[in-house]
């Protein structure tokens, strides 16, 4: 939703310029000491962090390994209680809980809780009705507060909010299930994220490197999305979303788990779509994110922290997701059976495109 976009936009300006000082630089050098232009372009591509920004490439269907259909849960399968917060978005929102749903985990709790939306996003509530734990659809005072009302209905021991535009990919719960089941003691998971276009087209990736907690301490680059929590780490850390946050409510979550002494991983796979929307761009929100960012990091540290020194200090994070990204890169140009993820009223594939989607490999950018 806005409050991440808006962070993605800060990291974007300041990763924008430093390659701009880089470009500038290289044009200042003596001519016989200029790398080719089409050498630096190249490379400058190849080494530019992805993380943080919200486009790579052109719209290309969204398709993930045939794999993930399979992923099976543990037995007993642990109960996960799942939260989207909406307001205003029916138009997206069957796809989210469709994402959710059609995964046919055998214990999800699954609640949301509407902001009193009037677009349609009722309807589209009734419809699901039978297959939701609950709904309820009445004011609040903000996402926070929408979260912390709809967890209050839950009680499973697996945590996770998903917003009422992003999506979680095929077999991500029980995916997760299985890693906690077989390491008890991990608090908390995250993976790898996928964005996406109003239109479900993937549009680019994230490849995280292992979880980092110093920088978790700088920048917040967990994918919302993709995060699972257990219950007794969300009471150690005070059991509830900070509701006077705007922007910043799941890297003050992050916090609050890592001073309770949670153990966090970061899982090898993609758990979730980011959905990306350029009419949320607004120079309002940013400025707005960019203070709470910097309270958080003054509550950390105990003095005030610029952005920019946040992303210099994270810069051996970055370089080594630049290497995490690249041997993807490489993975994905190996042969594979993929297919193309599913929504509601789209049609199953043919024998045909399941054929074209396992060599439909083109790097992601």
């Amino acid at each position: 939703m806005v409050a991440i976009e808006a962070r993605m936009l800060d990291v974007e300006r300041v990763l924008d310029e430093d390659a701009d000082a880089v470009e500038k630089r290289e044009l200042e050098r003596p001519i016989w000491q200029k790398v080719p232009s089409a050498a630096l372009a190249r490379w400058r591509e190849l080494s530019t962090p992805r993380i943080g920004r919200l486009r790579h490439h052109q719209p290309r269907p969204l398709l993930v390994p045939r794999s993930y259909s399979t992923a099976r849960p543990p037995v007993p399968a642990p109960t996960i209680s799942i939260v989207t917060p909406s307001y205003g978005q029916g138009h997206l929102l069957e796809r989210t809980l469709y994402s959710v749903l059609s995964q046919e985990y055998p214990a999800l709790e699954y609640y949301v809780q509407d902001g009193g939306s009037k677009d349609g996003t009722v309807d589209v509530l009734r419809r699901y009705d039978e297959q939701l734990s609950g709904w309820s659809s009445e004011a609040d005072d903000g996402q926070g507060d929408a979260i912390n009302r709809g967890f209050a209905h839950t009680s499973g021991e697996i945590m996770a909010y998903l917003n009422s535009d992003d999506l979680l990919l095929p077999g991500s719960l029980a995916t997760v299930a299985a890693y906690f089941a077989e390491h008890p003691q991990i608090d908390v998971v995250y993976g790898q994220r996928v964005m996406i276009d109003e239109d479900d087209r993937k549009v680019g990736i994230w490849v995280l490197p292992p979880h980092d907690d110093e920088e978790l301490a700088m920048l917040d680059f967990v994918p919302q999305e993709t995060m699972f929590w257990r219950r007794r780490i969300w009471d150690a850390a005070g059991g509830r979303i900070d509701p006077t946050l705007d922007f910043a409510i799941d890297w003050d979550l992050l916090l609050r788990f890592r001073a309770a002494g949670a153990r966090i991983v970061r899982l090898p796979r993609f758990l979730g779509a980011f959905r990306v929307h350029e009419e949320q761009k607004t120079a309002t929100w940013t400025e707005i994110c960019e203070a709470e960012c910097d309270a958080l990091r003054l509550r950390e540290h105990g003095r005030p922290i610029a952005h920019a020194e946040a992303l210099a200090r994270a810069r051996p994070y970055m370089r080594r997701h630049i290497g995490y990204h690249l041997l993807y890169r490489l993975r994905e140009r190996l042969p594979m059976p993929r297919e193309r993820v599913r929504l509601p009223g789209e049609p199953a594939d043919s024998d045909e495109e399941r054929e074209d989607s396992r060599v439909a490999s083109a790097p992601a950018g």
